[in-house]
């Protein structure tokens, strides 16, 4: 029993996708379809609806990869979101915006660190999926780049 106990927390946390759940604020990880660890997030300040255009504080919904990992960020760490995809270009033409872009799953920014995961109760960043630092470093040692992330409302 102990050994498997010890086995278990000495396990890393292996993903193959990432589920972003806006109303829920969660993103999970998943290994072959089962959710293997859950975490709280903070999105962009204006949380409802998917993003349409570059500074309207949205967060993206729908399908994406991880496409590069910054571990230079002025957040503590971060993951590139590949938006935009195709569609999200597509609508922005449409409606003659820019679709912005640098969506990033990342930590605290690195001059706020002192708030730690206080700063995860309130919705703050411009588009991004923000995690505690603690997180971020579980998220980022999880997936390997591609990994899809679906972004949910």
């Amino acid at each position: 029993m102990l050994l498997s106990l010890f086995l278990l927390i000495a396990t890393p946390v292996k993903a193959d996708r990432i589920v972003v759940e806006k109303a829920a604020r969660r993103l999970s990880l998943l290994d072959h379809g089962r959710v293997v660890k859950t975490y709280r997030v903070a999105l962009g300040s204006n949380p409802i609806g998917a993003k349409t255009r570059e500074g309207d504080g949205k967060t993206p919904e729908g399908i994406y990869k991880i496409d590069h990992r910054n571990p230079y960020s002025k957040y503590h760490l971060a993951l590139h979101v590949s938006y935009p995809n195709a569609s999200d270009v597509a609508r922005a033409r449409r409606l003659r915006v820019r679709p912005g872009g640098e969506i990033m799953i990342h930590g605290v920014p690195n001059r706020w660190r002192a708030l730690g995961a206080a700063i995860q109760l309130t919705d703050w960043t411009a588009g991004c999926i923000s995690v505690s630092n603690h997180d971020i470093d579980e998220i980022w040692n999880a997936v390997p780049n591609g990994t899809v992330v679906e972004i949910r409302p």
